[in-house]
């Protein structure tokens, strides 16, 4: 009985040792979410108050719309979310860390319960983050890390409005929300790529339909917003196809006895490389503002072209299916998704 009772004590203390890091990362998270919680106005506190400016005031209203044009024209899901409003004071809420193998364009996955597996890993604490990155820096792996406009709690939660949001323009406020609002309609467990690829078509593709529905054909918010999409989409597709490049790279690693030195050498010059061809997107109309871009900041590294196949790799898929299989026809689209993942 007592080697029973020996035995089981070692199994709790190794399986708390073994969570210890799940269950800080669990308490940390669920403290930043609750603090939202607690410091978040009803909507119509504040659209009632005097002192809160009235052009923000008109970006909850376009949030609200936005928010009926999903559910009525696309067939989203009807939700509570953003009906509350949360103040940011000007900081950022939370930040991701992504992280790949050193020579390979793949993700370091993170993996929770229920919920399943993630390419990334979301922090309310900074500190933390960068501690976290730091560990898996010193392991060996490329990371990135970057702050966050918005996130979806997948219906568990009533996600508010940031304040933040109200800086964006309409076209890019509409693709946030109808992005975030995919995530609570269909959300494949342990299949980040499908679910940040298939919110990323719906909220381009939603936020054209909005800008028209409410501004017309011919509106500057429309063209506006069709001139930052065509670039941001240049710009996704030469990432990727520079992704297809270091992997080409990387697979002569395994039959090239190259020194480390070496390997990062070649690597530095390839990512350079792509860097120095963004040059070229949209026939150089963009040139001069990704040189600036570029120039302020490090070259990206494997981590960074990890957010680029997570968010971005399927969206020709998408496109010709619906187009040609589908007839453009979004709300049948939509839940033949929906049928074919059982999405509830």
């Amino acid at each position: 009985m007592k080697k029973a009772f020996l035995v089981l004590g070692v199994l709790l203390i190794g399986s708390g040792l073994y969570y210890r890091e799940l269950l800080s990362y669990g308490y940390m998270q669920a403290k930043g979410q609750l603090d939202i919680i607690w410091n978040v106005v009803p909507v119509e506190e504040v659209l009632q108050d005097p002192s809160f400016p009235d052009s923000l005031k008109a970006q909850i209203r376009l949030i609200e719309e936005i928010k009926q044009f999903g559910v009525d024209s696309l067939g989203l899901t009807p939700s509570d979310n953003y009906t509350t409003f949360y103040d940011q004071k000007g900081k950022p809420l939370i930040w991701l860390v992504t992280a790949s193998e050193k020579y390979r364009i793949k993700a370091y996955k993170w993996h929770f319960p229920i919920i399943g597996s993630f390419p990334y890993k979301g922090y309310f604490d900074s500190t933390r983050a960068v501690s976290d990155e730091l560990v898996l820096k010193n392991k060996g792996y490329d990371t990135d890390i970057g702050e966050v406009s918005a996130w979806s709690t997948l219906g568990y939660l009533k996600d508010p409005i940031l304040s933040s949001m109200l800086t964006k323009s309409e076209g890019s406020l509409a693709n946030l929300i109808l992005h975030e609002l995919t995530h609570g309609t269909l959300f494949v467990k342990s299949n980040l790529e499908l679910n940040e690829n298939l919110a990323s078509f719906i909220g381009n593709y939603g936020a054209e339909r909005f800008l028209i529905f409410k501004y017309g054909p011919d509106s500057k918010e429309l063209k506006n917003y069709r001139f930052s999409k065509n670039y941001n989409e240049a710009y996704a597709q030469h990432m990727l196809r520079g992704s297809q490049i270091l992997d080409s790279l990387y697979d002569s690693f395994e039959t090239q006895k190259y020194s480390e030195i070496t390997k990062d050498s070649l690597k530095h010059s390839a990512i350079a490389a792509i860097v120095s061809n963004i040059d070229t997107l949209l026939n150089g109309k963009m040139a001069l503002y990704s040189r600036k871009n570029n120039e302020t900041r490090e070259l990206p590294n494997n981590a960074v072209f990890i957010s680029y196949k997570t968010y971005r790799s399927q969206q020709k898929i998408f496109k010709k299916e619906f187009e040609e299989k589908y007839d453009s026809n979004f709300k049948t689209y939509l839940n033949q998704l929906k049928s074919i993942h059982d999405s509830p």
